[in-house]
């Protein structure tokens, strides 16, 4: 029988209980744990003048909490904690090992951003309980393209070169990420509607590991399923560079996997134990499909979306599996070409970058994929990752 403390988002099913044995006692409370640290800093913060405490954490990441007399020498405690806690670097954290998984994924260019948009984004939907804070932020639709661009900017920064470096730029991202998350749970909490019996706490310790697992397996196991080839040293790289990325944005030692095979265990037993789909489920992907497509089009532009969305359902599909497509409402389209034409890419694009003589080559092509994709994402409006100061309320 089932904990009655355990949240009732997780499912402990008997074919769970079979695959997973009493691992699932151990990651069940992880739902209701969150992260104390990034949690002062947002209470710290609120006690300012607006925008006061974001500047500081920008000052603080530019040029490190000071005890003399400089511009931080009043930071306050909280932060100078969390700098404490992200300015130091496990003993596990294996640089070459961060940056060469960061590489594997840059060089695959747009193969990596349709998976990152049609399998690692809407997997995160498909959680019926670690969706909510995010469907609390309300404005689903109009909100979902800016929200692509974003989180590409992150993905495309931790994965540079030394992006990951006290001084890199994917640092500062997931720093602010951080925090951005304990300010979401700060104001879900103050909405007084939130149900921490029925889905655990918001952005808990649970559903942020899982996130870095759907950028790290979830786009390695799409990968697969089109045919792009990737040694399994490069998936072990790909998986320690979000390992170091799960840790400087709050996760647990205990809970952030150690290897590739111990980070696809993981994610299996989350899906094993997350319930079906809801219907904020298909509302956001739903937005996530059809919310780039402008009212004010031409009829040109409109059919030109269409057919780009009529792809991009086909590839979805293909790579979640029919019954989870039919689950999130993923609608059935006819781009049948789309799918084989995408595999026979994969395939010769996974041949070329494995010769050395291109691989460089392949590498700035992705890069540029990415500069470009985010530019267009954003659509020139900079993303600075600051907390939000409130909601503009449940839109469902």
């Amino acid at each position: 029988m089932k904990n009655a403390t355990i949240p009732a988002r997780f499912q402990d099913t008997a074919d769970a209980r079979r695959r997973f044995g009493d691992q699932l006692d151990r990651l069940a409370p992880f739902l209701l744990r969150v992260d104390p640290v990034a949690d002062a800093v947002v209470e710290a913060f609120a006690s300012m003048p607006s925008g006061q405490g974001f500047r500081l954490l920008e000052a603080a990441l530019a040029r490190g909490v000071v005890d003399d007399d400089g511009a931080l020498a009043q930071a306050p405690a909280e932060l100078r904690a969390l700098f404490a806690a992200v300015d130091h670097v496990p003993l596990w954290v294996d640089w070459e090992a961060v940056n060469r998984g960061g590489t594997t994924f840059l060089r695959t260019g747009m193969l990596g951003g349709i998976l990152l948009a049609m399998q690692s984004l809407i997997l995160g939907y498909a959680s019926p309980g670690g969706n909510k804070p995010l469907v609390f932020s309300g404005r689903l639709r109009e909100q979902a393209p800016r929200r692509l661009g974003e989180t590409s900017r992150f993905v495309h920064a931790v994965s540079q070169v030394n992006g990951m470096r006290r001084s890199g730029e994917g640092f500062a991202i997931t720093v602010k990420v951080r925090i951005m998350h304990a300010q979401v749970r700060r104001l879900v909490r103050a909405s007084g509607r939130w149900q921490t019996a029925l889905w655990g706490e918001p952005v808990n310790q649970h559903d942020m590991v899982a996130t870095a697992l759907l950028f790290s397996v979830a786009v390695l196991d799409g990968f697969d399923k089109l045919g792009y080839h990737i040694p399994l040293a490069q998936k072990e790289d790909l998986v320690h560079l979000w390992r170091y990325v799960a840790h400087v944005i709050g996760v647990e030692q205990e809970l952030i996997p150690g290897s590739y095979a111990e980070a696809r265990r993981l994610a299996e037993m989350i899906f094993a134990t997350q319930g079906a789909p809801d219907n904020d489920s298909r509302l956001l992907v739903d937005a996530l499909i059809s919310g780039g497509i402008g009212s004010g089009w031409n009829e040109s532009q409109r059919r030109r979306a269409e057919q780009l969305r009529s792809i991009f359902c086909t590839i979805s599909r293909a790579v979640l599996g029919e019954e989870l497509a039919d689950q999130l409402g993923v609608p059935r389209q006819s781009s049948i070409l789309a799918v084989p034409l995408l595999r026979a890419v994969a395939v010769a694009s996974s041949r070329a970058h494995a010769m050395p003589s291109l691989q460089d080559f392949a590498l700035d092509l992705g890069d540029r994929y990415w500069q470009r994709s985010v530019a267009i994402a954003l659509g020139g409006r900079p993303a600075d990752f600051a907390p939000p100061e409130g909601f503009v309320g449940r839109q469902t």
